[in-house]
């Protein structure tokens, strides 16, 4: 490795800078600007979803998203608090503390840096392939389940009713429709104004950030309504004053205890957000033709998180909104989402005394909004339609994470991860012949028996088998089965080709098949011949010995070889009998070289006797 490779590894920036121009520049800090006012009301709705005091959101979206950009390998990708990560905070910290208190605060840096750690060594390892393990249904899932508890922890906002703390989803559920009768008329009136104002401007003025246009709408009516009515009358309470400042430097509480009950909250975190990240990442590079590094994300966000900790920052991950509008402001290089940060602390200053009217049911109000937004409806209908297997982790996942939001992600994935190896243990298996139409023809075409048999009759000597797939310990079951199968129904086909040009893997336990299926045709008096096996096929027979079972001169590469080889092999007699004349050495001559005497028989008009005994 190069010296300018090996500084680059540890300092990835140094491969964008040179990228830096006077022109990229202005168009990273029309895009940073962009990019921190819209995070400005999100990190705000985002803590009251994690249970911090709103400064915290701000924390999370500063020195995590410039640590993120500078160690990371997307040049879009920006980094800070989102909400599927606030609500596994929320659901992971608040039954051991009162949310926003020093000591629910204490744990969520100590939450914060082992996540962080969780991630950076999973970088280092280069374990970025396990991302691929949660699925796509698996996150819409969860996503859905994250939605229905953030609107669920809303609604003691968004009424005005004293929800206790600590219910489950249904608990909550079940005790809104209760007491809905107890809800406060302007409350209810801020949060339905805010939300109607949001989702207005959300679909008709899309240029206009719609969180800030519902923000000023309810903050405007609930300002109203106190001046009316009076906030004794109204009951409408406020977020309060927002400290805005740079992130105070902060030391996570790392007693054995503490590490010991934020260990397992932090390696689900740790996955959930190296998910997010990651195919945050990989969907903006599609359309910016980058090639994503998910071993350098990971490092990138291990270190971001790790930073923040220090920083009174909560976990952090890839945002999609701000990553989609930092690439469609035209943002050149991560500089942009660095700057971001600096602008968010900038306009944070100047907007913080504004948080002293931003009513409580407001921002309900633009929280359901968000948790509206998450729920992917066209893709759900979609699996739900089209895709049996796909519905059932769907489901369970989206179950999952209402009854247990830490544990229903990992059920979406063991879900996944069984049906895979269901399908896995399971490889197709057909029998195949050549077609008669394409005598002649050195790649003549092997069709499936139960396509067109006049077109393609079987041997009635040699059963001809295609396997796709892996032969594994968990697939021998069912191949072993088939090949008995197949015995059973046609005892008189001792000889088996093997067509293995599908199959990509095969364990020990696979290869151990091979050889007793192998030794077992040669007690019937025929044999097994094993084509085109790919070279790790090859390769575990020889390891194992098993090449030697099943003969090397049986291992061959092309079907036209192996009939050449195999067919001197078979019953002469059989073949004298025969009018079906499968291969293109049945047309002149029967197996023991004895020339035919009877004319070639190319398309039968009725079907042949396919054996004899």
């Amino acid at each position: 490795m190069t010296d300018s490779a090996t500084w680059q590894r540890w300092f990835p920036f140094l491969g964008w800078w040179p990228r830096v121009t006077a022109g990229s520049i202005r168009l990273d800090l029309s895009a940073a600007f962009t990019g921190a006012l819209i995070v400005l009301p999100q990190a705000v709705a985002f803590a009251s979803i994690a249970g911090l005091p709103p400064q915290y959101g701000l924390y999370a979206a500063m020195i995590p998203a410039v640590v993120a950009a500078l160690w990371g390998s997307s040049w879009h990708l920006v980094s800070g608090p989102t909400t599927a990560i606030s609500i596994v905070v929320f659901a992971s910290v608040s039954p051991l503390a009162p949310p926003g208190s020093a000591h629910y605060i204490g744990l969520v840096l100590t939450l914060t840096l082992l996540a962080g750690i969780i991630q950076l060594a999973m970088g280092l390892a280069r374990l970025g392939a396990l991302v691929n393990f949660i699925s796509h249904t698996v996150i819409l899932g969860f996503t859905a389940g994250a939605a229905f508890l953030i609107a669920a922890s809303q609604i003691k906002n968004f009424f005005g009713l004293a929800v206790p703390n600590g219910l489950h989803f249904h608990e909550v559920v079940l005790f809104a429709a209760r007491h809905l009768g107890e809800s406060h008329l302007w409350v209810v009136l801020v949060g339905t104004v805010t939300l109607v104002s949001g989702l207005l401007s959300r679909y008709f003025l899309p240029r206009l950030p719609y969180m800030i246009v519902a923000m000023v709408a309810g903050s405007l009516v609930a300002a109203w309504f106190n001046h009316m009515l009076g906030a004794s009358q109204t009951n409408i309470e406020t977020v309060g004053t927002l400290v805005a400042s740079f992130p105070p430097f902060s030391m996570p509480d790392m007693s054995f205890s503490t590490v010991k009950a934020m260990l397992f909250p932090a390696a689900i975190i740790a996955m959930l957000a190296l998910t997010e990240a990651v195919a945050i990442a990989r969907s903006i590079a599609v359309k910016s033709g980058q090639r994503i590094d998910s071993n350098q994300e990971f490092i990138g966000q291990g270190l971001s998180n790790m930073a923040g900790a220090f920083f009174s920052a909560y976990p952090a991950s890839g945002s999609f909104n701000r990553s989609g509008v930092n690439f469609a402001s035209g943002a050149q290089t991560p500089l942009a989402a660095a700057l971001s940060a600096v602008f968010l602390l900038l306009i944070a200053l100047l907007a913080a005394p504004l948080a002293a009217y931003l009513p409580v049911p407001a921002m309900a109000g633009v929280l359901f909004i968000v948790a509206w937004g998450l729920i992917d409806f066209q893709h759900i209908g979609e699996i739900i339609r089209r895709h049996p297997r796909e519905r059932t982790i769907l489901a369970m996942t989206f179950v999952g994470t209402l009854v247990d939001l830490e544990k229903g992600i990992f059920l979406g994935v063991l879900l996944s991860l069984l049906f895979y190896l269901y399908r896995t243990s399971q490889p197709n298996i057909e029998e195949r012949t050549p077609l008669r139409s394409e005598l002649g023809n050195p790649k003549r075409k092997f069709i499936d028996t139960r396509t067109a048999p006049a077109l393609a009759p079987a041997c009635p000597q040699v059963e001809i088998l295609r396997i796709q797939g892996s032969v594994y310990f968990g697939a021998v079951e069912h191949v072993s089965h088939h090949l008995h199968r197949e015995e059973e129904t046609e005892p008189h086909k001792k000889w088996l080709m093997l067509l293995a040009q599908g199959v990509n893997f095969i364990d020990l336990a696979g290869a151990q098949l091979l050889a007793r299926e192998a030794q077992r045709r040669q007690g019937m008096g025929g044999g097994l011949f094993l084509v085109g096996a790919q070279a790790t096929v090859r390769e575990m027979l020889t390891r194992g010995g098993q090449l030697d079972e099943v003969g090397p001169e049986r291992v061959i590469a092309h079907k036209g070889d192996a009939l050449r080889a195999l067919y001197p092999r078979l019953d002469s007699e059989i073949c004298r009998a025969c009018s079906l004349r499968v291969f293109e050495e049945c047309q002149t001559a029967l197996p023991n070289g004895e020339p035919r005497a009877s004319p070639l028989l190319r398309n039968p008009e009725t079907k042949a006797t396919t054996h004899h005994e």
